[in-house]
């Protein structure tokens, strides 16, 4: 529990590998996987003599979440070279942009406890990823992989803005969410594509003298950065409280402690020495390139939010779940072509698809159906062929083979009991062996009816249509 007489502040540097087909200086593929080293070549290995050619794509797409994020956008800007050492750096430096970015001063609206708040972007700039380094446990050792040397990143550097590691959720889940609507980044998290450096420090409130800041890299994990704020802000406490001095270093998060250890001291940019990259010619972007790029923006979360209240008639609550992930989003759009009908489509979403993701511990980018198989299981549900219970059943199915619902409805014979005479029947069983809730539904208990219900869908295994079973049962019990 963070002391209350202590205000957090977070700022987050959020990485997000682009989506491009090649890598920023030359034409290797950038797709995840493959054997280490095979999509590599003399630039991205920095061989000597190799030059480095930026690709415009990337440029692109950078602007494109400038534009996203409410940024400026420069007219003209540069590549930098940042220095420093470490074994999967191949060059010894990292292509990067230092005081011209192509985009800053931007904003994003987050909402926190019904209240929106505004989140400072100090700037969005692109830059090469580095290598990966391979660490051989039985050997001691370790090798490096430079698949991923040279890939595209944007780096998006928030204000100290953040105030708990609550906000600092909901403003990356905003980011992600930005990202994968102008489809720049599929930001899957668990391949690096979006990783966070989080800065922490705290102060004695009414301080308007910001603390000294402790930084961790490369986290790609919401629980994760949650628990490590929490636990870095409550750490800074601590040695305050002792009379101790908080060093500006970089920590290392460690998920199975639950602690932060130190690693080295902070880096200043006075450290990296930057210089403008003498390999690359600066970027010189035009008003109609910039409004070119604006134009073809696609409808952000906000504009879907509102669409849905007003097209949907959909309650505001279940409009800002919706739109809050694009797949999420696709997902209600396409059912609900099939389906014809929102506000189910917007309730299995809500209800069973979020509950069943949040058990498997995955993210909306992880269903294995299509947005025609959730509209088909709804439209299944609506003509009667299978109950709601059924379904549930069938989503599950679904969640696991990702087959469709008709093929496992038909595999697992969970057709829906229609027939009235087999309706009949299974009333009259119930009644029979039930012959205390006949009693007290007849003394005005009218619970009982639920329960003989029940029991009929128990003998069923729920295939026996609700509607038909209640109209028996009433029909039955009146006699």
């Amino acid at each position: 529990m963070i002391n209350k007489d202590y205000e957090v502040i977070i700022g987050l540097e959020v990485h997000s590998e682009l989506s491009t087909k090649t890598k920023i200086f030359c034409s290797c593929k950038t797709e995840f996987g493959g054997e280490p080293n095979t999509h590599c070549c003399p630039v991205c290995m920095a061989m000597p003599g190799a030059l480095p050619v930026l690709n415009e794509k990337v440029v692109e797409y950078a602007v494109k979440a400038g534009l996203a994020m409410n940024c400026e956008i420069a007219k003209k800007s540069k590549n930098d070279r940042k220095n420093y050492f470490y074994p999967d750096l191949p060059k010894s430096y990292q292509i990067s942009q230092y005081d011209l970015p192509l985009c800053k001063n931007g904003k994003i609206d987050i909402e926190v406890d019904e209240k929106n708040k505004t989140i400072g972007i100090t700037r969005i700039h692109i830059e090469e990823d580095a290598g990966k380094l391979n660490h051989d446990e039985l050997g001691g050792g370790s090798l490096v992989d430079l698949n991923r040397a040279g890939v595209p990143l944007i780096e998006i550097v928030s204000e100290p803005d953040l105030r708990s590691s609550k906000e600092a959720e909901i403003y990356l889940r905003k980011i992600k969410s930005i990202l994968e609507y102008i489809e720049v980044s599929d930001c899957k998290m668990q391949e690096g594509s979006l990783r966070a450096d989080v800065n922490v420090s705290v102060r004695k409130k009414g301080n308007n003298k910001f603390g000294t800041r402790t930084e961790m890299k490369n986290m790609n994990s919401f629980r994760s950065i949650v628990r490590a704020i929490d636990y870095e802000a409550e750490r800074q406490i601590e040695v305050i409280e002792n009379g101790g001095k908080i060093e500006q270093e970089t920590r290392r998060w460690d998920e199975v402690s639950g602690m932060t250890f130190s690693m080295r001291d902070k880096e200043n940019a006075q450290d990296y020495r930057y210089f403008p990259e003498p390999d690359l010619v600066s970027i010189k972007l035009s008003d109609e390139y910039i409004q070119k790029i604006k134009d073809i923006l696609p409808e952000m979360p906000e504009s879907r939010r509102k669409r849905y209240v007003e097209e949907f008639k959909l309650p505001e609550y279940d409009a800002k779940i919706l739109t809050s992930s694009k797949y999420f989003s696709n997902l209600f759009e396409g059912a609900e072509k099939i389906c014809k009908n929102p506000k189910a489509v917007s309730n299995w979403i809500m209800t069973e698809i979020i509950r069943i993701l949040n058990e498997k511990d995955e993210e909306p980018e992880n269903i294995p159906f299509t947005q025609e198989d959730l509209g088909e299981l709804i439209l299944l549900i609506d003509k009667g062929t299978i109950s709601s219970s059924i379904a549930k059943k069938v989503l599950e199915e679904m969640f696991e083979t990702a087959k469709k619902p008709s093929k496992i409805i038909e595999e697992k014979g969970l057709i829906q009991i229609s027939d009235e005479k087999e309706i009949q029947k299974i009333v009259q069983k119930i009644l029979e062996l039930n012959p205390e809730s006949v009693s007290d539904y007849k003394a005005g208990k009218d619970r009982a009816l639920g329960f003989l219900v029940g029991q009929a869908m128990k003998e069923t295994k729920g295939k026996a249509n609700p509607r038909m079973l209640n109209e028996m049962f009433l029909e039955e019990l009146k006699k």
